[in-house]
């Protein structure tokens, strides 16, 4: 389990993907994405579609999301809707904007998909960083975030055009990826599928295992590690169980996008509502969802803007969330909170 910031750019995908019978009916399908794997394991007991269709299905269900939501992809919806270009209303592009926009309105602007201009100056968006200055984020803040855009994108003649709005660019980063796990969980749920689990950086899973067992995802011990860098054998923090029940866990975390100038460390999470990256003992936030996983990805990157107490109000305060955070104490030692039913094994 892990948070990446990119949405997967997924293209190339289908020639790459493969189906793997496992025991029983369990069948296994992957493939290979810039940036990282997807796979699905699926029971296919119940299921009349052979599962090379389910296979095709779900490569281009992969490649809709990636030529429609992914930042990383200079001829996607959303790259030429960030170059003012006009686009058509796109039924994916839309829901997925909606979405966002209720979640800036719900977070109080802790959750902004409007302020991509902030997170490429840090260099944690679609650009490279230049390091802005005080007087940079500043004139950003004034100028990026939902705030400008408005709760529904017009559309004329089949057509969003942001250009004579001048409306600031989108980043979909922190729902796109649990949003993905959720179409392709529709998808299977719509061919009878009852027990599943969808791995694309985030995670939903449904039912048993192949050993007829609840599914059960560990969780990273936040250790820094050096961007970019293969960890052959990371640490775990214990390993959660689903207890069979329909679920979107996502972890989000600033220990494995981060960067040192000056000595000091700077972390991927954007507090869109300062302009600065966050500075608070909150280590990492798993957070698990009965809705659907972007509601799950949504809430993990809201409470690492939030900090550790605000982020246990916040899950606490919702019914259909269970978390499990990990801080640092006052001695710089590692501790652990969970809501009281997130069900977690330690290791």
């Amino acid at each position: 389990m892990r948070k990446c910031l990119a949405i997967l750019s997924l293209m190339g995908l289908v020639l790459l993907a493969a189906c793997n019978e496992q025991p029983g009916e369990y069948v296994q399908i992957t493939g290979y994405a810039q940036g990282g794997n997807y796979t699905v394991k699926l029971n296919m007991k119940g299921i009349n579609v052979p599962v090379e269709t389910v296979r095709d299905s779900i490569d281009a269900l992969v490649v809709q999301i990636d030529s429609t939501l992914s930042g990383y992809n200079k001829k996607s919806l959303i790259s030429r809707f960030n170059a003012g270009e006009k686009i058509p209303a796109n039924p994916m592009f839309q829901d997925m904007y909606r979405i966002a926009y209720r979640l800036w309105e719900r977070s109080g602007g802790a959750l902004d998909f409007g302020a991509a201009p902030l997170y490429n100056a840090w260099g944690f968006g679609f650009k490279n960083s230049t390091f802005p200055t005080d007087e940079e984020i500043q004139e950003l803040l004034a100028k990026s975030g939902m705030g400008h855009l408005p709760a529904e994108l017009p559309v004329v003649d089949g057509y969003i055009d942001p250009a004579p709005m001048g409306y600031p660019s989108l980043n979909f980063n922190a729902i796109a990826q649990g949003y993905s796990c959720d179409i392709i969980a529709h998808y299977l749920y719509s061919i009878g599928a009852k027990d599943m689990l969808v791995d694309i950086g985030e995670i939903w899973c449904d039912g048993l295992n192949p050993s007829g067992q609840p599914w059960t995802v560990g969780i990273d011990r936040p250790i820094d590690r050096v961007p970019g860098a293969e960890v052959a054998d990371p640490q775990l923090d214990g390993v959660w169980s689903s207890e069979g029940k329909p679920a979107g866990i996502v972890t989000s975390g600033n220990y494995r996008k981060f960067y040192i100038k000056n000595g000091r460390k700077y972390a991927h999470t954007i507090n869109p509502r300062t302009g600065y990256p966050v500075e608070h003992n909150l280590l990492s936030a798993t957070v698990v969802s009965s809705k659907n996983a972007a509601e799950s990805d949504a809430v993990a990157t809201w409470c690492m803007v939030l900090g550790l107490q605000a982020a246990q109000v916040l899950i606490l305060g919702d019914p259909s969330l269970e978390g499990y955070l990990i801080y640092t104490s006052p001695d710089g030692s590692l501790q652990e909170w969970a809501s009281p039913g997130f069900k977690v094994i330690k290791e």
